[in-house]
């Protein structure tokens, strides 16, 4: 049976959760789909699915080929495209995913300009707290903050963004200045899971470096609401640079301890490594980089 059917049936299952599903998928009758299944897995010699009465679930093996096949997939079906003369033109539908706070803030207003430029593309913006298997979700592309693990997918830096401890003026005013590290203890921290996955805080200066434990008296998993917590004056947060850009101008929030915070961290656009990269995709590469990476450099900007 064809290897190629035989991968298409098996994304089909996962994707549709059921043989069933997959059938009406792929048009196909339910006993062909169990045939290609059983096929696939003998040939390979490994148990990709384990079945029940009530659910699928994939085996370890079965999550590794899963990926590959995916993969494979998207490059057969770029190369037909070729053939035929449309992986040249950049139409059809971008899925294109950041966290939340950077996509409302960052993302969203290149992304508008892009699809006003590109009439024949149309964008799904989804805004993900944590990191999504690009391939397993169907996602085009990413922005994604920090150091990245080695994976098949190509990144692009963009710019970089720093870790931001603020509180507003009148707090300051009201419960004094910090020289060092040590003098968050006896402030009010207001916890950003984002930022504040841990309680520890460590920090490195040119004189100093150890941590502090933290221990907010509010804790959310919401940019928005932790920065509005602060600019209410009702202690300190910490956020990344483009988070608190707006605010510091505003004068609503101010830096403190900038000598003790970490180094910047880069900001990357990654999207799965293919021979052929889809137009769309490129078409956004190239309008976006460049204004993205203006957008998070003027964010930085605010904090000098």
């Amino acid at each position: 049976m064809d290897r190629i059917l035989q991968m298409e049936v098996f994304a089909a299952i996962n994707d549709g959760g059921s043989f069933v599903q997959a059938a009406h998928r792929l048009r196909m009758s339910p006993p062909a789909v169990t045939r290609s299944m059983n096929a696939l897995e003998d040939r390979l010699g490994v148990q990709l699915l384990t079945r029940s009465t009530r659910q699928l679930s994939l085996t370890d093996a079965g999550v590794r080929f899963l990926e590959s096949a995916r993969r494979l997939l998207s490059e057969i079906e770029d190369a037909e495209k070729q053939a035929v003369g449309e992986i040249g033109l950049a139409q059809g539908h971008l899925t294109i995913s950041a966290s939340v706070t950077f996509s409302r803030l960052i993302a969203a207003p290149v992304t508008r300009a892009f699809v006003a430029a590109h009439p024949k593309i149309s964008v799904s913006l989804i805004g993900l707290d944590r990191v999504a298997n690009l391939v397993e979700e169907g996602i085009d592309i990413a922005i994604r903050i920090g150091n990245l693990p080695d994976s098949n997918l190509i990144a692009k830096c963009i710019g970089s963004v720093r870790q931001m401890l603020v509180a507003s003026p009148d707090y300051l005013q009201h419960r004094g200045l910090l020289a060092e590290p040590a003098d968050l203890k006896r402030h009010s921290i207001i916890g950003f899971t984002g930022t504040m996955n841990s309680h520890n805080w460590h920090y490195k200066s040119e004189k100093a470096r150890g941590h502090v434990v933290l221990h907010p008296r509010f804790e959310v998993n919401d940019a928005s609401i932790a920065l509005a917590a602060a600019v209410a004056g009702e202690g300190l947060t910490m956020a990344l640079s483009y988070m608190v850009a707006d605010h510091v101008r505003a004068g609503e929030l101010v830096p403190v301890l900038l000598d003790y915070l970490p180094p910047s961290e880069p900001v990357h656009i990654v999207y799965p490594r293919s021979k052929l990269v889809a137009p769309k995709v490129q078409a956004y590469l190239d309008f976006s980089a460049d204004r993205l990476g203006v957008a998070i450099g003027e964010t930085e900007l605010a904090m000098t």
